[in-house]
């Protein structure tokens, strides 16, 4: 396994520790200009699950994979956080700005893995 399917793997961990949402991989590799290689998207439904998923996030792939995010965006509003791990961007919104960025289908060319929920 590979350090960035590692770090996912950790990542999704970290969203499913806080009963994240719907998660998506989006397979960016093969997508010209792509500001990364993959998106992890999941949702959140409050402001404070989306801050409390980000927050699990970088604590996971501090602990587990020594790995931290080289910026994050959108605490405080907690409609959408960004999480950049450089290869690896990771995105937590609340259901309504999800469906109104629709990021999956923004890269309609790249391959998705949805990740089953846990309840």
């Amino acid at each position: 396994m590979t350090e960035t399917a590692k770090l996912i793997k950790t990542i999704t961990k970290g969203i499913q520790e806080k009963k994240g949402r719907d998660i998506t991989i989006v397979d960016l590799n093969q997508i010209e200009g792509a500001i990364t290689d993959y998106f992890v998207i999941c949702q959140g439904g409050s402001p404070s699950q989306v801050e409390a998923i980000a927050e699990s996030v970088g604590t996971i792939c501090s602990k587990e994979m020594h790995e931290k995010p080289v910026g994050v965006n959108g605490l405080g509003n907690n409609q959408w956080v960004a999480i950049d791990f450089v290869n690896v961007l990771v995105h937590i919104f609340q259901p309504e700005t999800r469906a109104f960025y629709n990021l999956e289908e923004l890269w309609e060319d790249a391959k998705l893995t949805k990740i089953p929920n846990i309840d």
